[in-house]
């Protein structure tokens, strides 16, 4: 037998929410294709946090795959019947880590209209644009600043962030694009989303497991937003989403819904709204799951992605003319602004 022990895997910003009611966190459990099946539902089981929202009976998902597992199986095909078994929790989240494969479930984007095409966005970017922590940004013609952020794990700085919005200062206002943006820091953006209000403004809430049963949460925690003491943008801004808005990115989404001068123009984002944690096996595969859920200002939950202001979707015949119809809309929402 093996013991196992929990392990806490989230962003730095939310580390004090480490500590939870539960007394044991350890297991134990065989070394062998049953003892790591049955490891694998457990942790899950015990920490999981969408299970009710969800409405996944998990007890029904054992019997339907426990069966499946016998100890004279490969370690192959027991990676392909746990990684099934998880991909029932339809949570982009949850992975299974082995040294030959990586299990994941992209259904939250790859079953809808992608929204985005890089090859009509360089009509706009051309090869004049400049490129600052992470951000790919330009004055377009009509004097509206475009800027593109392609992962919220490539660090911006605050410094970066200053030279780009000195720059657009002469603009009438700025496009954000975070289309087909996986995730990455939640530093990033709390950074990027400061800039943007003037004021500490509560954004949503957030709450952690207190015990093993799939309702056992603690009570919500607001979450704020402070305004920034460097430069901040007073003037209309426009974010562009689409389905590949996932994890950070669907929080940043979220959050920027409430800034005063925002709005959010696209496509429902991919969603992702747990706070993964990790845990290993005992033959040392590694596997991830949200645990601790976000909601926004009114209490509701983001899991399944965030609707924008202004629904839109890039049409056949733009593409066909390397123009981009959200792109297009985002411009003329700020020009009406600025006439006003």
């Amino acid at each position: 037998m093996k013991k196992i022990r929990l392990s806490l895997f989230v962003a730095p910003l939310f580390l004090w929410l480490a500590a939870t009611s539960c007394s044991d966190n350890t297991m134990s459990f065989d070394n062998n294709a049953e003892g790591n099946f049955d490891a694998l539902w457990t942790i899950l089981d015990r920490n999981y946090c969408f299970f009710e929202y969800k409405n996944i009976n998990w007890d029904s998902v054992y019997g339907a795959y426990r069966p499946r597992i016998t100890n004279n199986m490969g370690n192959d095909a027991l990676f392909d019947v746990m990684g099934a078994m998880l991909s029932e929790l339809k949570d982009g989240h949850v992975n299974l880590i082995a040294s030959h494969d990586v299990s994941r479930y992209w259904q939250w984007k790859d079953d809808y209209p992608e929204n985005f095409d890089l090859s009509v966005q360089k009509a706009y970017l051309k090869s004049d644009y400049s490129i600052a922590g992470g951000m790919e940004y330009k004055i377009l013609e009509d004097n509206v600043g475009y800027v593109y952020y392609a992962s919220f794990s490539s660090t911006v700085t605050e410094s970066a962030l200053n030279q780009i919005l000195r720059r657009m200062a002469i603009c009438h206002g700025i496009i954000i694009d975070v289309r087909g943006n996986g995730g990455g820091s939640l530093e990033n953006v709390n950074r990027i989303a400061m800039r943007f209000f003037n004021e500490k403004t509560h954004i949503g809430y957030i709450s952690h497991k207190i015990g093993w049963g799939h309702g056992d949460f603690s009570a919500l925690y607001p979450k704020y937003i402070s305004s920034s003491d460097n430069i901040r943008y007073q003037k209309p801004v426009v974010v562009l989403s689409n389905r590949g808005c996932y994890s950070a990115t669907n929080e940043f989404v979220s959050v920027m819904k409430y800034a005063p001068n925002a709005i959010v123009v696209g496509d429902r984002t991919g969603g992702g709204s747990g706070l993964p944690f990790s845990s290993e096996l005992p033959n040392g595969w590694a596997v991830r799951f949200s645990a601790s859920p976000m909601f926004n200002a009114e209490k509701e939950q983001i899991e399944f992605g965030v609707e924008p202001d202004v629904k839109v979707d890039l049409k056949d015949e733009d593409v066909a003319r390397k123009t981009d119809t959200l792109i297009e809309t985002a411009r003329r929402i700020i020009k009406e602004k600025a006439e006003n």
